[in-house]
């Protein structure tokens, strides 16, 4: 049973693949190849949990959440505009390369963090241009995979990210405690390191050169790098928009908790130092599981639109739980709400990748990528002006909280306020807007006549037959060699 699952995820597309015979990497692509990339870069920035926070309130010992999300704004928003041109030209150039790419450009300032705080944070700005790894894996994945299997193998890439985080943040706050954390920046930039040259040496391409409208040197018109093209066309096609707009309001106050909630538990749950670490690997348990095992069962039995109404429905409670909080039994309750809504990212990318063409994956999921990228840099600073607006000082890691004097109660503003954490609640509102938007998406599962390609209707453009539909090419017929290919007239 095993050696079959495993064969069926290395099915590719039958006529569009290629075998690559070792000639970019080792062996044939699939989806291990993926997932080793994913984890060993995230394992790496997990590793960085603790010396992050401390080299942010060492460096900006005021407004230290506030100033946390002006850096990560700036690294949201260059990936915001660099997403889909960087998808958009892994689809004419191959995915290795990008990959690669990526990788290097994303975790190069993992060393810097010890040589000058100021420069690591400089670069980790600058770093948001190429931070898109998700984007170019998730295309990677579906040249490689049947439109069928697809939902359990972008599953698969998120539940990996989600375990290269179980035991990252424990591992490099035991090893920093004990040997400090110049160890845990070096093991990280060996992980990232080994990542480099994994994707140098054993990941093949998974982009047929057949299919690619273009190679290494040939030229490629503005419309297919334009990364505010493919933006512009969302509209064009309702299914994707709704998806878009579903993406924005529940991915920004996602991106806000990631970027708080080490210290919120710390503070508001009053978790211990070996707790945060111990917790953030159950919920991590439970979202592999719940990634791996319960996303295929509800895809199967609910398509993928009611799929996404679940994850979101789930986020909701889960805000709504931790805004609430006020005792550590509370926030498990939450964390294992949180580690079901785990599912709606991987579920929207494959109801999106089933309305796009097979040379236009890198577009579509470069748009996801972008919208999440955008997100990153306005969820934090969206939660930091809301604690700041709500009075709620979080500034005050490593620092130990006063005693209240002998019969008084604590008047602390945390423990004062009868909403501990106000930025979940505004994000739970955020995420019922959401809701509404997923409710509209069409329900276009397969019929039991249908083919794997994707539907017509899924791909009709709002505007009527005289606009141009979604990621379609727009310039020169089909003897133009510089121009994307039109699956649907190869």
């Amino acid at each position: 049973m095993i050696a079959k699952k495993r064969k069926k995820l290395r099915i590719s597309k039958g006529k569009l693949m290629t075998k690559d015979n070792g000639a970019t990497g080792i062996g044939e692509p699939s989806i291990y190849h993926a997932l080793i990339v994913i984890f060993l870069e995230f394992f790496a920035w997990g590793l960085l949990t603790n010396p992050m926070l401390t080299v942010l309130h060492d460096t900006f010992s005021e407004h230290t959440f506030l100033m946390n999300g002006l850096v990560q704004g700036v690294k949201g928003l260059l990936s915001f505009l660099s997403a889909p041109l960087l998808g958009a030209l892994s689809d004419v150039w191959g995915r290795k390369s990008f990959l690669l790419l990526t990788v290097f450009f994303t975790c190069m300032p993992i060393p810097l963090m010890r040589v000058s705080a100021w420069w690591f944070f400089a670069m980790l700005s600058v770093s948001g241009t190429f931070a898109v790894t998700f984007s170019i894996i998730f295309a990677y994945v579906a040249d490689i995979t049947d439109e069928s299997e697809r939902s359990s193998a972008y599953g698969l890439v998120s539940a990996t990210f989600a375990a290269s985080l179980i035991t990252s943040p424990a591992l490099g706050s035991y090893l920093g405690s004990v040997y400090g954390d110049n160890l845990v920046v070096f093991l990280a930039t060996a992980v990232a390191l080994c990542d480099v040259l994994f994707i140098l040496v054993a990941v093949p391409e998974s982009l047929p050169e057949k299919i690619r409208p273009a190679s290494w040197g040939a030229a490629i018109s503005w419309e297919q790098a334009d990364p505010f093209s493919s933006l512009r066309k969302v509209g064009q096609d309702f299914t994707v928009l709704m998806l878009c707009i579903a993406v924005f309001l529940s991915y920004l106050p996602e991106a806000g908790q990631y970027s708080c909630i080490f210290l919120y538990l710390k503070i508001v749950g009053k978790f211990s130092p070996q707790q945060v670490p111990a917790y953030i690997a159950v919920v991590g348990v439970l979202s592999v599981l719940a990634q791996t095992i319960l996303l295929g069962v509800l895809i199967r039995t609910m398509g993928h639109k009611h799929t996404i109404m679940i994850a979101l429905a789930c986020e909701m409670l889960e805000l709504m739980w931790y805004g609430f909080a006020s005792q550590q039994w509370m926030m498990w309750v939450a964390g294992i709400i949180a580690s079901v809504c785990s599912m709606n990212y991987p579920a929207i990318s494959a109801m999106v990748s089933r309305s796009s063409s097979a040379d236009k994956q890198g577009v579509v999921q470069g748009m996801i990528t972008g919208i999440r990228g955008l997100c990153n840099g306005l969820g934090p600073c969206l939660f930091g002006v809301i604690f700041y607006f709500f009075d709620m000082n979080l500034d005050v890691a490593g620092k130990e909280e006063p005693e209240p004097e002998a019969g008084k109660p604590d008047y602390s503003p945390v423990n004062d306020s009868v909403i501990p954490g106000p930025p979940f609640v505004f994000g739970a509102f955020l995420v019922i807007v959401a809701i509404l938007f997923a409710y509209f998406i069409p329900n276009s599962e397969p019929s039991a006549n249908s083919s794997g390609a994707p539907h017509s209707s899924q791909l009709t453009p709002r505007g009527g037959e005289g606009s141009v539909p979604l990621l379609a090419d727009v310039e020169g017929g089909s003897g133009s060699n510089n121009t994307l290919v039109d699956a649907a007239n190869p």
